[in-house]
């Protein structure tokens, strides 16, 4: 194990900070690994610049955090390392992951903890990535409204949302999972309410009205989309992005076509989002 000194650079006043001094092919000590948990349950989003991984020193890394979770639909899955998704696009992409403000497979019964993506191949222009924190989405509401929708509880559907989403992807009669959540989460180490809505997942509130649920739910996600909670990362070969899927959500830009873009990503296992008041 070894030791390593970091330095933390805030990318916006609520969301993202950059991580300097740290080398994620080596092996770290439970120091540097509580370093890294505390501040990304700060800041929602961590960056590394100018890193190499190997696909088993990126599992490795990821592992440091909790175990590795396996997507339940995602088709393109790196060659003998069932753990990492190939995060990809070019001249023959007809849609891409990530492409509305969304906390990765929020429809699980124990949503991912978090997600890291190491970009290998980026477009000369383009292809960025927003995060936003949801922290500062929840603070920003008013106090009725936050007492209001710290009772209620949503429905994240999967099946709705990946049956026949990707490209490639093999016809199967296994259900997806659906879950019911709270609509604000409390992060489990920073102790902070989150709001845990988003357009790609959430299909309705489940204690009110149909109609009410939908302009509830259309508040709720053009709120969250609110550019003053927002950072937005540059990607370079070499870039890691490490986002909190508890208290951020994010939203890959496909401005680049025809242009590529490629890098692999593994998944954390969480826990059954709850909130204490």
């Amino acid at each position: 194990m070894t030791q390593q000194s970091i330095e933390l650079i805030k990318a916006t006043p609520h969301c993202g900070a950059e991580v300097r001094g740290i080398d994620l092919a080596q092996p770290l000590d439970d120091a540097t690994v509580a370093a890294i948990e505390r501040a990304l349950s700060e800041h929602s989003v961590l960056f590394f610049r100018d890193q190499s991984l190997a696909p088993e020193q990126q599992k490795a890394l990821g592992r440091h955090f909790g175990k590795l979770h396996l997507h339940p639909a995602f088709p393109d899955i790196l060659d003998g390392h069932p753990e990492i998704m190939v995060i990809r696009a070019d001249e023959n992409s007809k849609r891409i992951a990530g492409e509305d403000w969304h906390s990765d497979v929020s429809c699980d019964p124990e949503p991912p903890l978090g997600s890291i993506l190491y970009m290998q191949e980026v477009p000369t222009t383009g292809g960025d990535t927003l995060f936003a924190s949801m922290y500062a989405a929840y603070d920003a509401l008013s106090a009725p409204m936050r007492g209001f929708l710290s009772g209620l509880t949503a429905l994240y559907d999967g099946e709705a949302t990946y049956r026949g989403r990707y490209e490639g992807m093999k016809s199967s009669d296994k259900p997806y999972p659906v879950s019911e959540h709270p609509v604000v989460r409390t992060h489990p180490l920073s102790g902070r309410q989150a709001l845990f809505v988003n357009r790609i997942f959430t299909k309705r509130i489940v204690q009110v009205a149909a109609r009410e649920s939908d302009a509830l739910l259309e508040m709720l996600f053009r709120h969250i989309e609110t550019p003053e909670f927002q950072c937005r990362f540059r990607w370079a070969p070499g870039s890691v992005a490490f986002w909190d899927n508890r208290c951020t959500q994010h939203h890959a830009l496909w401005d680049y076509f025809p242009q590529r873009r490629r890098g692999l990503r593994v998944t954390i296992q969480g826990e059954r989002p709850y909130f204490r008041a």
